[in-house]
């Protein structure tokens, strides 16, 4: 799902990202060299989490190497090595409707919460 948002805000979040903020970060999947995709985290922390979380923000795979279970093994990796920094649960947002994502994310143990509802206002 593309994100609808202006150029000059998704540079403006992403270069602070990319200057070391904090509050996130983004991740090349692949070679150095040749990356094939990448991943971008947002962190938080949560009481009723015990800590940490971080929220998948974005994740995007090169077109011409999808459904090779690159994302599948993204998904397994990612929240082991970020469990070691004290990573408490990983959140994923995907449109309702956009069950092939949602098929992936069931299969790599995300769970919808069924006592929550997430609702946002944009300050």
């Amino acid at each position: 799902m593309e994100i609808a948002q202006d150029a000059q805000t998704r540079r403006a979040a992403l270069g602070a990202l990319l200057d070391g903020a904090p509050h996130g970060a983004a991740y090349l999947i692949g070679p150095v060299r040749a990356p094939i995709g990448y991943v971008v985290l947002s962190f938080g922390w949560s009481i009723r989490q015990g800590g940490m979380t971080a929220t998948l923000d974005e994740v995007f795979i090169r077109p011409g190497v999808r459904n090779r279970g690159i994302g599948a093994e993204v998904l397994t990796s990612l929240p082991k090595a970020l469990k070691g920094a004290g990573l408490k649960a990983l959140h994923v947002e995907t449109p309702r409707a956009a069950t092939r994502p949602q098929s992936l994310y069931r299969r790599m143990r995300f769970h919808p919460r069924d006592e929550v509802l997430i609702l946002t206002r944009e300050v």
